[in-house]
């Protein structure tokens, strides 16, 4: 259900709160008594609300939160793990949410503060850009359970961080904190408690400032030419190019620059 509420629209699940103002989505991950733990019900809703924003024209970026302070989000709900089958791995379920999640055409962002262990860690690692503070812990322990990461962490987090550190915090389980997670790069900004949202919503603004069919474009060209060699993702890239010329956004960006004005990008 949605309502309307001042400039902003709220939807109301039962596991996550869904409110859109200004062009970002404010999804978070309201089960703080379990430190925002991914149940089924949990990612079912996220899914959804990705549906949502895919449809919304007015939504150019959208950012995922914990609530409660001390948890992004803990990791799955291990009650369900140890119940799980072998052949319930199989299944789309995590993993094929965080590839929606990496492919959705908006821009995402993970603000984290606290625990995000396990399936957490890998759903910041789905989105575009992370920002983080110090009291931000993030680790893929799943070895203790006798698992592996298996919603895209081995390879999410070898190709942001390198595949020796990779090695190392899935191995030994270790957890970093925000600060360490910017150094290693596995953060995109490191912010202070006080000035995470701000730091977000400077972000957001950002990019809601640049064309955007350039933006759908670029973040497809970077996805999808990231694993493929070389010479097929420069064509990608000029593909990509010549749609970007075709577009009304080209056209006003170029003649803003060239007027010396901000230009006026419209949504479509």
């Amino acid at each position: 259900m949605s309502i309307r509420e001042g400039g902003s629209e709220i939807t109301t699940y039962t596991n996550v709160n869904v409110r859109t103002e200004n062009g970002i989505m404010w999804l978070t991950l309201n089960r703080p008594e379990t430190r925002n733990a991914l149940d089924a019900k949990t990612l079912f809703e996220i899914d959804s609300a990705f549906s949502a924003a895919e449809l919304d024209k007015e939504v150019r970026v959208v950012v995922i939160q914990g609530a409660g302070g001390k948890s992004f989000a803990a990791g799955a709900d291990i009650q369900q793990l140890h119940d799980r089958e072998a052949l319930e791995a199989l299944i789309p379920g995590m993993q094929g949410l965080y590839i929606k999640i990496e492919n959705c055409s908006k821009v995402t962002i993970a603000a984290v503060t606290g625990f995000a262990l396990g399936g957490g860690c890998e759903l910041a690692l789905a989105c575009d850009i992370r920002i983080a503070t110090k009291r931000a812990k993030f680790g893929l322990p799943e070895l203790n359970l006798g698992i592996i990461p298996g919603a895209g962490g081995t390879q999410r987090l070898s190709r942001i961080v390198g595949k020796g550190r990779a090695l190392d915090m899935i191995l030994t389980g270790k957890i970093i904190d925000g600060e360490e997670a910017e150094r290693i790069g596995l953060v995109t900004y490191f912010a202070s408690e006080e000035e995470l949202i701000r730091t977000v919503e400077k972000v957001a603004g950002d990019v809601m400032k640049k064309g955007p069919v350039a933006v759908q474009l670029v973040k497809a060209a970077v996805h999808k030419g990231f694993d493929i060699d070389s010479g097929t993702a420069m064509w990608m890239e000029k593909l990509s190019q010549a749609v970007a010329f075709t577009t009304e956004d080209k056209r006003e960006g170029t003649l803003a620059f060239l007027e010396k004005r901000t230009a006026n990008f419209i949504n479509r």
